[in-house]
This record gives C-alpha cells, sequence and structure tokens, in this order.
C-alpha cells in the first residue's frame, strides 16, 4: 500500500490531539471497543448521506489511532486532488472497467501486518436500494472479518457495530449485516 498521512510521525500525535478534543468538545459519543484485538478486516460505514463522511471519518480514525485506506471513485481523485486524496489513504477505483479489485485488495491483506479497508457499501451518497457486494468478496476472499462501522452525524454518535465473519452465504449474511443498522438506515433514506 501506499504512504500516508498515517505513516507520518509529526502530523500523527498533532492530529490524534486535534481530533479527540474536537470530538469531546461537541460530546461525541463513541464505541469502537469491537475493533480491539483486531489488526486486519473490511471497515464497512453506513449510512453514507454526506460529503462530510470523510472527514469525520479520518478524525475518527485518528483519535482511535486506526492508520485507515479507503476506497473511492476515481472521479474524486482527479487533479488537483489526486496526491491529496491518496495522502489521506485514499485508493481509487473505476467502476467502469474490470480490473479486478476484488482480488488485488484482497491480496493486499497477505502482504500487510496491519490494514484496516474502509468501504462504502452503498457505493454513493445517493438513495440505493441493493448495497454493492465488493467489500462482502474482499473480506471472504481474504479471511478477515467485516467490521460494521456506523456514523450518525445528527446524533452525534459513531463507532462499529461488531464484527463479522462471512460465511459464504452472501444473501444470509447481507441481511444480518444490514440488520445491525436497524433504523439508522432508514432514518438517512431520502436525506442524501
Amino acid at each position: 500500500m501506499h504512504s500516508t498521512i498515517f505513516d507520518n510521525p509529526v502530523l500523527q500525535p498533532a492530529l490524534r490531539w486535534v481530533s479527540r478534543k474536537f470530538l469531546k468538545m461537541n460530546k461525541w459519543q463513541l464505541d469502537f471497543s469491537a475493533i480491539q484485538g483486531i489488526d486486519k478486516c473490511v471497515l464497512i460505514g453506513a449510512p453514507h448521506t454526506s460529503n462530510w463522511d470523510l472527514p469525520y471519518a479520518l478524525m475518527l480514525a485518528f483519535s482511535q489511532e486506526l492508520p485507515i485506506y479507503w476506497m473511492g471513485k476515481v472521479q474524486i481523485f482527479r487533479f488537483p486532488f489526486r496526491h491529496l486524496m491518496m495522502w489521506l489513504g485514499g485508493i481509487p477505483i473505476d467502476r467502469s472497467k474490470s480490473l479486478n479489485v476484488v482480488s488485488q485488495a484482497a491480496a493486499q491483506f497477505d502482504h500487510a501486518d496491519q490494514l484496516y479497508l474502509v468501504i462504502a457499501p452503498e457505493g454513493t451518497r445517493s438513495q440505493v436500494d441493493e448495497w454493492k457486494t465488493g467489500f462482502y468478496h474482499i473480506a471472504h476472499q481474504a479471511g478477515v472479518p467485516v467490521l460494521t462501522a456506523y456514523l450518525d452525524l445528527r446524533a452525534r454518535k459513531a463507532g462499529i457495530y461488531c464484527s463479522y465473519t462471512t460465511s459464504g452465504d452472501i444473501d444470509k449474511d447481507l441481511e444480518e449485516i444490514k440488520a445491525l443498522y436497524g433504523d439508522l438506515l432508514l432514518r438517512h433514506k431520502g436525506n442524501q
């Protein structure tokens, strides 16, 4: 994987301090206990409803000392933002091409001692009826758990519901994973 802001020993402590201070001052409730002891996983973040999701996800990652990588559509990596987005942990995904992204992403877990890969299963901020399943296939192929992260901007709550091990029965697993989010997904439908 490429070098990111999380690899910078000078900025890391300052960004961690600023993030923790901001979240505390704004009375955010955080629960990231489900990630304890896990060094490799696919973190799914839902619902994805705002342009603020990325800045908050980065702030939460700094506050929890989680050096994340995240997948985003190739359009946000265009000049002049490409270098910045990559430095922030971004991995551009071109959905118009068949590039075997699942296998390439899954293979990265073999070469890493620690890897937290963040993916928005909705694939867009727009309302969708079905999640994209790439996150599931990456986790299953790599043999790593899916961690079900949430970010509720209105309630100022964020965390991870649980660690979920895929069974290979994608329909059953997706139904169980979506159920963890309860009414959070329903409350945000149409609020994009």
